[in-house]
C-alpha cells in the first residue's frame, strides 16, 4: 500500500472530539483572527478549515506529506473555500519568505523530530517566519505520557471494511521515547479479502524546562504553558503541554 492509502486511513480515523478541543484552544488564545495564520504540520487541513469557517480568513496549511496536502485540498473544495497549501520540512524552510502573525502546530507534531537539535531547528524556523511580536501556539506530549501511559497501551477499532490495531511500547535506550505500532487491515476487492499494512511511529519528548530553554534560544519570550487544552495548570501527570510563546 502507498502513502496515499496511509494518509486516507489516518484522516478517516481522526478524532472529532480532539479536534474540537484543539479548535477551542486555538480560538481562545489566538490574539487576532484577522491576521495571517499558518497551521504548521497541518495534515489534512481539518483544523485550518474549522478556523476559516469561524472567521479566520487568512489561514495557510504547511505539511511534509504530499498525500496529506492532497486531502486538505479535497476537504477545502468540499467546504467551498480557498486554502493555501505549502509542502515543506518544518526543520528547514528558510527559502519561503512569507511571514505570519500566528503559527500553530498541534497533534504531537514536534514529538516526531529525532533530537533536541532538530526541535531547536524547527523552533528557529518558526521564529524566522513570524512577524514582530508574532505568536506561536503548539502542543507536545509530556514525559508522563511516554513513560507511564503509553507503554503497554493498546487500542483496536473496526468497521465493515477496515480494522485498526494500535500498540505502544517504551524505548529503554532513549529517555521519554515511545514507539507506536500501527496495523491496518483493509478490504481489497481484487483479492476479496483483507490486506495488512503496517507502520511504526516513534515519538520523543523532553522535560518542560528543556522546551522552555529551546524556545528561549530560538528567540521566544513570554512562554506560557498549560494542560488539558488550556483549561488546567500543568501537573506531574499532565499528558500534554500547551505552549503559547511570543517572538522576542
Amino acid at each position: 500500500m502507498n502513502y496515499q492509502t496511509f494518509a486516507k486511513l489516518y484522516d478517516d480515523l481522526f478524532d472529532e472530539e480532539a479536534y474540537a478541543d484543539w479548535f477551542q484552544y486555538a480560538t481562545k488564545f489566538i490574539k487576532n483572527k484577522d491576521d495571517k495564520l499558518l497551521e504548521l504540520a497541518g495534515g489534512a487541513g481539518r483544523l485550518a478549515i474549522q478556523l476559516k469557517k469561524a472567521g479566520y480568513e487568512d489561514v495557510t496549511v504547511f505539511d511534509l506529506s504530499t498525500e496529506m496536502l492532497a486531502l486538505a485540498a479535497q476537504h477545502a473544495q468540499e467546504a467551498d473555500m480557498m486554502l493555501p497549501l505549502i509542502e515543506g520540512d518544518m526543520r528547514e524552510w528558510s527559502d519561503y519568505e512569507q511571514k505570519f502573525a500566528t503559527i500553530t502546530s498541534f497533534a504531537d507534531s514536534f514529538n516526531y523530530l529525532a533530537s533536541e537539535e532538530e526541535t531547536l531547528q524547527a523552533f528557529k524556523q518558526v521564529a524566522a517566519h513570524l512577524e514582530a511580536d508574532g505568536q506561536f501556539l503548539f502542543d507536545v506530549i509530556s514525559p508522563w505520557q511516554t513513560d507511564v501511559y503509553y507503554p503497554g497501551y493498546m487500542y483496536n477499532w473496526h468497521d465493515d471494511e477496515t480494522a485498526f490495531m494500535w500498540s505502544s511500547y517504551g524505548v529503554e535506550e532513549q529517555a521519554h521515547t515511545v514507539e507506536h505500532e500501527l496495523t491496518f487491515f483493509v478490504y481489497n476487492e481484487e483479492i476479496d479479502g483483507f490486506q495488512q499494512i503496517q507502520e511504526v511511529h516513534t515519538e520523543r519528548t523532553y522535560e518542560l524546562e528543556t522546551y522552555k530553554r529551546l524556545l528561549t534560544e530560538a528567540g521566544f519570550t513570554n512562554i506560557e504553558v498549560l494542560a488539558d487544552f488550556g483549561r488546567e495548570t500543568v501537573t506531574a501527570e499532565s499528558p500534554r503541554w500547551f505552549f503559547n510563546a511570543t517572538k522576542a
